[in-house]
């Protein structure tokens, strides 16, 4: 049975390799075309759903025969394969319609997706119209906007107001009662306008144009005639020199210096005009004839011009001689190379470089000595140094006390209050010293010259401690307004320190010089004798015992000088610490003493020995003579050993030792002691001649 049902259940397929009859094949091929397009008709008109529900059944039966059919092959038996053989054709039955649908699914399938890709391709030829209509809608709206940004020639240029337009252009330009209410009619009648008057000024400036030509061809005539007018106002100078010189009009020089000094830097430049300025208005004041450089004040320029020259030309080094440099430059730092402290060296000296000229002033006093004033510039620091000497017309035998007199480190020192010149006017050199390593200036004032105030002023310079500023531009009014206080000063600090300097002369033999015109200020007898006088240094002065006053009150500054006076009269010895300010003889010296007789007295032990001190430091007035008052130290020495002599004469006498007193009283005095502190009588009173008390 089993090979029975696998016999009927695989029948035998016969392939031909040959092609059909021709006849078979028409009439199967129109049978198939037939049968496909009722098909076909036939999807339109049944339903899916239902289709979908047969299938479902079709699928049961399907299962519900094979199980049968199992069934049956499972219990075996003769009469089963008539059971079998109608199950079989079933189950054919329901294959063919499961194929049907099948073919049915394939049908709808691929009407489906027919109809999708037609609705596809309608989808994209929409979307590609949609596409294009974007693109213009881009295109037209950047046209709008260019349209709208767009902007006229008309609306660059700067044309006249409405008034202005109204009132000065013509009726057939203007057109009032077309364009008050048109716009565009008014921009155009203004343009109009303005081209109108561009017109005009178009043949204006033609007309200057010819007029300059015209100008130019005379100013070359007349460049030519001065240009041949000067080699003969060459000869005429150089046959006037001897005339000029017969004059003291030395013009020729004069224009040489005033042709060296515009290389000058601006600081000097202020100072040689400002300076020559002031030397000429006192020879004016001095005589009636015509302004010339004045006697007292010479200025001249001292330096290379070419160097100051050269500072302004830009390095006309070719590219070869750089590349030759350069290569020499590799080998040499192959072998060497340069430390850190020889470049530290180069960079101070690179930033303390003076300009190469310099102005020189040769102030002259009325005992014909000169103060020679050397004047600088350190470019990179922007300020003014000055060196400063002091000759004389006959030379002066200089005493060890004076050495410091006329020293030109100290000579100048305060001659404004405070001003030591000592460090740099300028708070912005401090920034640049800490990159080079400087300190301070003081370490080199030696050559560079003493930065003074008063030096600035001089040249124009204000230097602002509240805002420094890294430049500063040289003001002619601020030297003009200091020149002629500064030159007074200087005269009298010359005057005075060649008036101590002879009186030191003196006073180092122990006389104290008292003019005629003083001597009414002192007895016609003075005992008392000055044996010793020496200069002291600071440190010294501030190690005395009997001092410490002074130098408590700042009175001791570093720049005053320092001397110590011994006066004797028989076993008493008085010392006096003389502290004299620069600024003698306007600022009085200051005396602290010291009386060694019977212990060491000093004005903290002794009233009276105060009451000396202020005889000589508070009344100075009654003790300066006549103006300046170069007579004032001297003065006080005299003075001091008056006042020993009182002090001494009026001393109580121990009547326990025998024999004469070793200070009789030579002084008529009115009454020997006053107060319950016993003060003595230490007032001179002329013509009189008796002492008395305050």
């Amino acid at each position: 049975m089993s090979s029975e049902s696998s016999k009927k259940r695989k029948p035998k397929v016969i392939r031909s390799d040959g092609a059909p009859a021709e006849g078979k094949r028409n009439r199967s091929d129109t049978e198939q075309e037939g049968k496909y397009y009722s098909e076909e008709a036939e999807v339109d008109l049944r339903d899916p759903g239902r289709d979908y529900e047969l299938y479902k059944y079709t699928c049961q039966e399907l299962q519900r025969l094979m199980a049968e059919i199992q069934d049956l092959k499972s219990r075996g038996g003769k009469d089963v394969a008539v059971e079998l053989e109608d199950r079989r054709i079933q189950s054919c039955v329901h294959f063919m319609t499961l194929k049907k649908l099948n073919r049915l699914a394939h049908i709808r399938l691929k009407k489906g997706r027919d109809q999708t890709h037609e609705a596809k391709q309608k989808v994209d030829a929409y979307h590609l119209q949609l596409q294009n209509l974007l693109y213009e809608v881009m295109h037209l709206q950047k046209e709008i906007t260019k349209c709208l940004e767009f902007k006229s020639k008309h609306e660059e240029i700067d044309l006249v107001s409405l008034e202005e337009f109204y009132k000065e252009a013509p009726p057939d330009i203007s057109k009032a009662e077309v364009t008050m209410g048109d716009p565009h009619q008014q921009t155009l009648a203004r343009l109009d306008w303005e081209l109108e008057q561009r017109k005009r000024l178009a043949e204006k400036y033609r007309e200057c144009l010819s007029n300059k030509e015209k100008i130019l061809k005379e100013i070359e005539v007349k460049k030519e005639y001065l240009s041949s007018l000067q080699p003969r106002l060459n000869s005429i100078m150089q046959a006037s020199l001897p005339v000029q010189e017969y004059l003291f009009m030395p013009f020729d020089q004069a224009h040489k210096q005033y042709e060296t000094a515009r290389h000058l830097p601006p600081p000097l430049y202020v100072l040689f005009v400002q300076a020559t300025a002031y030397g000429q208005a006192c020879a004016h004041m001095k005589s009636s004839q015509p302004p010339k450089q004045d006697k007292t004040l010479s200025v001249a320029i001292e330096g290379s011009v070419d160097e100051a020259k050269a500072l302004f030309k830009p390095p006309e080094d070719s590219q070869d001689d750089e590349s030759d440099s350069d290569a020499e430059e590799e080998q040499t730092t192959k072998r060497r190379r340069p430390t850190l402290g020889v470049q530290l060296d180069d960079k101070r000296k690179e930033m303390l470089k003076r300009h190469p000229l310099s102005v020189m002033l040769d102030l002259k006093c009325k005992d014909d000595s000169v103060l020679h004033l050397t004047f600088y510039y350190l470019m990179n620091l922007n300020i003014m140094t000055v060196k400063a000497k002091v000759t004389t017309a006959v030379e002066l035998i200089t005493p060890i006390s004076a050495g410091d007199l006329l020293s030109p480190d100290s000579v100048l020192s305060c001659l404004y209050p405070g001003d030591h010149g000592k460090k740099t006017p300028n708070p912005a050199n401090q920034y640049q010293f800490d990159k080079v390593g400087i300190l301070t200036l003081r370490d080199y004032v030696l050559d560079l010259g003493h930065p003074y105030l008063w030096v600035q002023k001089l040249g124009g310079l204000h230097f602002p401690k509240e805002q420094p500023q890294h430049t500063v531009i040289a003001d002619h009014s601020l030297s003009a307004s200091h020149m002629e206080t500064t030159m007074k000063l200087l005269k009298t600090r010359v005057q005075s320190r060649l008036a101590l300097h002879k009186q030191f002369a003196s006073l180092e033999h122990g006389i104290v010089p008292v003019t005629s015109d003083c001597q009414y200020l002192f007895p016609a007898k003075v005992v008392s004798r000055l044996v010793k006088w020496v200069t002291i240094s600071h440190d010294d002065y501030m190690e005395l015992h009997f001092t410490k006053d002074i130098v408590e009150v700042g009175l001791a500054g570093d720049t005053n000088l320092y001397y110590m006076a011994l006066v004797e009269r028989g076993t008493a010895k008085l010392q006096a610490a003389v502290v004299l300010n620069p600024g003698y003889s306007s600022i009085p010296p200051i005396f602290q003493l010291c009386l060694n007789w019977k212990g060491e007295k000093t004005n903290s032990n002794d009233d009276n020995i105060r009451a000396m001190e202020s005889e000589v430091n508070v009344c100075y007035k009654e003790l300066c003579g006549p103006r300046p008052g170069h007579q004032l130290l001297t003065n006080q020495l005299q003075r001091l050993c008056v006042l020993l002599d009182v002090y001494l004469e009026t001393e109580s006498h121990d009547d326990s030792v025998e024999g004469p007193k070793e200070f009789p009283q030579e002084k008529m005095c009115l009454r020997l002691f006053r107060g319950p502190s016993r003060m003595k009588p230490f007032k001179y009173n002329h013509p009189q001649g008796f002492f008395s008390h305050r």
